[in-house]
C-alpha cells in the first residue's frame, strides 16, 4: 500500500509538489467513481482524495455541490465510499476520504477507522473537526494505522495554526481562502504565506487547495506548496461532459496539464 509518507519523500526527491486529485463517491455513478479517480491517477495524481456525499456540505461550493447532490440520488452509502476507496486503492494511489464527521460519528469512529483502513485507504481530511473536539478521533485513527489532516486557513492565528499541526499526522490542508470550493480566475495571495506560517510550526508536508484550476495554477502554487490540491476543476469537467466516457478523456486532459504544472517547480 502507497502511503502519503512514501508519495510525499518521492515528490519531494523529484523536486517536484505532489497532485491529490478529489472527486466524490458515487459520482456520476458507483462504478463511474472508482473509473474517474484511476483515470486521474493515470495521468499523473499521485493521492486520491474521495469524498464522503453528505447532505450539509458546508465548505462545498456549488460545482461540489451538484456531483454530490448526484451521489446521494444514486443511493450512496458508507459502504459504496469504502468500496469506491478499495478500487482507488488498487491502482497504487495513495487514497483518502474527505468527510464532516457527523456521518463517521453515527458510524461509531473505531468502526470506521479500522473498516477504512481495511479497504486501503491511508487516512482522513475532516474539514468541519476542530482540534479541541479530535481526541477520539485521532486516537481511532492511530489505533488503525491511518493518518488524520485537519485544515488551516488565511484566518488562522500562529497559535491556532500550531493546534492545528499537533493534530496533523499525513500533512496539512493548507486552504487558500475563506469561503468554499471552487475553481477561480486565481489563486489567493494569501496561500503563500499561509504555507510558511505553517512550516514555522511542523515539519509535515503542507497542501494547498480551493481555487485552484489550472495547469499554470498549480504550477504557481507548486512553487511554494509541497501538494497541489485539485478537486472543482475536474468535477466541472464531468459535468459538463455528455457521457462518462468523455468526462474521464476531460479530467485526464486536465490531469496531465496539472500534473505538467507540479512538475515546473523552481
Amino acid at each position: 500500500m502507497t502511503t502519503l509518507q512514501t508519495v510525499f519523500a518521492k515528490a519531494k526527491a523529484d523536486n517536484r509538489a505532489a497532485l491529490v486529485g478529489y472527486l466524490p463517491a458515487g459520482f456520476p455513478t458507483k462504478d463511474g467513481a472508482i473509473a474517474a479517480a484511476a483515470a486521474l491517477v493515470e495521468a499523473g495524481c499521485d493521492v486520491i482524495e474521495i469524498g464522503l456525499p453528505y447532505s450539509d456540505p458546508l465548505m462545498d461550493g456549488p460545482t461540489i455541490q451538484d456531483a454530490v447532490h448526484r451521489s446521494l440520488v444514486n443511493g450512496t452509502r458508507i459502504a459504496d465510499v469504502l468500496r469506491t476507496v478499495e478500487g482507488v486503492a488498487a491502482t497504487g494511489a495513495a487514497t483518502l476520504v474527505m468527510t464532516y464527521w457527523n456521518p463517521i460519528d453515527r458510524y461509531g469512529a473505531d468502526r470506521f477507522a479500522r473498516d477504512l483502513a481495511s479497504a486501503g485507504g491511508v487516512g482522513t481530511i475532516t474539514p468541519d473537526l476542530t482540534p479541541e473536539e479530535s481526541g477520539p478521533w485521532c486516537e481511532a485513527s492511530a489505533g488503525a494505522g491511518i493518518d488524520t489532516v485537519f485544515l488551516v486557513a488565511p484566518s488562522s492565528t500562529d497559535e491556532r495554526i500550531q493546534a492545528v499541526v499537533a493534530r496533523c499526522t499525513g500533512f496539512v490542508y493548507a486552504a487558500s481562502l475563506m469561503g468554499v470550493t471552487g475553481a477561480r480566475e486565481s489563486v489567493n495571495v494569501a496561500a503563500e504565506g499561509l504555507v510558511k506560517r505553517t512550516r514555522a510550526h511542523t515539519d509535515l508536508p503542507v497542501c494547498v487547495g480551493l481555487g485552484v484550476g489550472t495547469g499554470k495554477q498549480a504550477a504557481e502554487v507548486a512553487r511554494y506548496a509541497d501538494g497541489v490540491i485539485v478537486g472543482s476543476a475536474f468535477i466541472r469537467r464531468m459535468l459538463d461532459a455528455p457521457d462518462e466516457a468523455a468526462g474521464r478523456d476531460a479530467i485526464k486532459e486536465l490531469a496531465r496539464d496539472m500534473a505538467q504544472g507540479v512538475r515546473a517547480r523552481g
